[in-house]
């Protein structure tokens, strides 16, 4: 049992890593507008994110994170179920 959640935890680690890589490839589009983006957190297989500056406003804010981050992430990390935004 104990290896088996070590293996659990390891997955989600190496998990973790992609999406901040993934986020890293991300950030320069959204600083290139006037906003951000900073990862939060990924916890039963969804990714918790905060968008920043001019991102936090905008009207295409949703747009953004489910047609764009969200589906980048999701076609790179089939793990993924969902991206979501939390306000701060």
């Amino acid at each position: 049992v104990q290896l088996l959640e070590r293996y659990k935890k390891l997955k989600e680690e190496n998990i973790e890593l992609k999406i901040r890589a993934l986020i890293d490839k991300i950030r320069p589009f959204l600083i290139n507008d006037g906003g951000n983006l900073e990862f939060i957190k990924y916890e039963d297989n969804i990714v918790y994110v905060q968008l920043l500056g001019a991102c936090a406003d905008c009207a295409m804010m949703d747009i953004t994170l489910k047609d764009g981050i969200e589906e980048l992430i999701i076609n790179e990390i089939p793990e993924v179920k969902e991206v979501r935004n939390i306000d701060k």
